[in-house]
């Protein structure tokens, strides 16, 4: 099953990464499943959460097995249902947080299913913050540990409102059931984590391999740069490898070759960055491929992998640079 694509567009202050020419998007092609992506307005207020009622669990009851879920008895809450299933012992889960989780859904009333990540074996990756995920998710899972399940009942106010999602066959009366695996939560403190790989090439930059959540140090030459891409582990992650279809999380800085000067930052901005390495320079997306989730890469990308002779307006890049950049692969979708 093709699932429509749950990323939002690349976040301001990261537009330098975004491939010159065309952009082929194509969640217009995927199938329009629902997802817990935000409806075009929200402005509900905050909801009282409570306790129940929910429906049991009748199979796939541990962490991370796809879960079936019994329909609705009775009415639901007009509230927030929440309950965590199982307690996790991870890293607590704030709001504006990037969560990577496997999860199900389903409607109260029916007992239908109308979304879950477990069948395609693609886990959600999504940032908890208004305006991208709907307000059920935000609420429920804010201040939740990686490592928990947690079973929720949305009403429509913090779910897809009035209108619903007909394209899941959601109506705008409908209380959704989720039940939600949280795998790994990220921040802008997040780092890479893994071995330390020797930098031993004097006429390539140099990369701080510190993993606090500051940015690393990257020092550039004073020698001409490398005319074919140049992609290395700094510090060499144990996750699985990015293919050219993921979509990734990260954290990066950008500097240019001839100045040293950077141009784009994530732990500048204090936000990370997740886009797809189909919509960003060619640099990017041959560079991570391969990769492990979890490393730190060294980028060399020539001009023509790059911007060439055509930098975007106010990026700070010049015409015909070549472009250095530190990136901590922190997920993939």
């Amino acid at each position: 099953m093709r699932r429509r694509s749950l990323l939002i567009a690349v976040p301001a202050g990261m537009v330098t990464l975004a491939a010159c020419g065309d952009d082929k998007d194509d969640s217009s092609k995927a199938n329009e499943s629902a997802s817990p992506s935000a409806p075009e307005t929200s402005a509900a207020p905050s909801p009282k959460i409570v306790d129940g009622p929910l429906p049991a669990i009748t199979a796939g009851t541990k962490f991370g097995q796809k879960p079936t879920v019994a329909k609705g008895s009775g009415d639901p809450s007009k509230d927030l249902a929440v309950k965590t299933v199982i307690a996790g012992g991870g890293k607590v889960v704030a709001e504006n947080d990037y969560i990577q989780a496997d999860y199900l859904g389903q409607i109260w009333s029916t007992g239908k299913v109308f979304d879950n990540s477990y069948d395609p074996k693609t886990p959600l990756l999504i940032q908890l913050s208004q305006g991208r995920i709907i307000d059920g998710w935000r609420y429920a899972l804010t201040g939740k540990k990686a490592g928990s399940r947690v079973e929720m009942a949305v009403p429509p106010t913090w779910g897809y409102g009035k209108e619903g999602e007909p394209r899941a066959g959601i109506k705008g009366t409908d209380t959704l059931v989720f039940v939600v695996d949280i795998l790994d939560t990220f921040n802008a403190k997040s780092s890479a984590k893994g071995d330390v790989v020797a930098q031993d090439n004097v006429d390539l930059p140099k990369v701080g391999t510190n993993t606090d959540g500051k940015a690393p140090s990257l020092e550039v030459p004073k020698t001409d740069p490398p005319k074919k891409l140049v992609a290395n582990y700094v510090i060499e992650g144990d996750g699985d490898e990015v293919t050219a279809a993921n979509s990734v999380l990260v954290q990066y800085k950008g500097v240019q070759w001839d100045t040293g000067k950077e141009f784009d930052s994530t732990y500048a901005n204090k936000q990370l960055a997740s886009f797809s390495l189909q919509q960003v320079v060619k640099g990017w997306s041959q560079g991570l491929t391969g990769k492990k989730v979890g490393s730190r890469v060294l980028i060399v990308i020539p001009p023509e992998l790059g911007y060439g002779d055509n930098p975007q307006p106010g990026s700070g890049i010049s015409k015909g640079a070549t472009l250095v950049f530190t990136v901590d692969i922190l997920a993939k979708m």
